[in-house]
């Protein structure tokens, strides 16, 4: 799914792009002095969005460093601030798997092993 919404990585400058077009990224509203911040800002392809919350959902527990990252972010946050923060961290592994042709994290856990 995610091939076929994002479609070219070269298109994008770089990771946080893609999550910003994804609409995963908070609110952020300055004027001054003011700063207002707040939910996601849900802008572009809700397809992508869905995908990346669902898979951050779905985490299996082999997935060390992301599923430890989730758990501190929750234990602080909460439970769906973490996963959103994870459908970030998704995201950005898929475009440099996009950019790339390969996938990074998969790599480190092999040689890990």
């Amino acid at each position: 799914m995610f091939v076929a919404e994002i479609g070219e990585a070269g298109r994008l400058r770089d990771a946080a792009h893609l999550v910003s077009w994804a609409g995963l990224t908070p609110k952020h509203r300055e004027s001054d002095t003011k700063v207002r911040r707040g939910p996601i800002t849900k802008q572009s392809s809700g397809l992508v969005r869905w995908a990346a919350v669902e898979a951050a959902q779905k985490i299996p527990a082999s997935a060390g460093w992301l599923v430890s990252s989730c758990a501190r972010i929750a234990e602080r946050r909460g439970r769906n601030i973490a996963t959103v923060a994870t459908a970030r961290k998704l995201l950005t592994l898929v475009y440099y798997g996009l950019r790339d042709g390969r996938i990074r994290a998969l790599a480190l856990a092999q040689a890990a092993a």
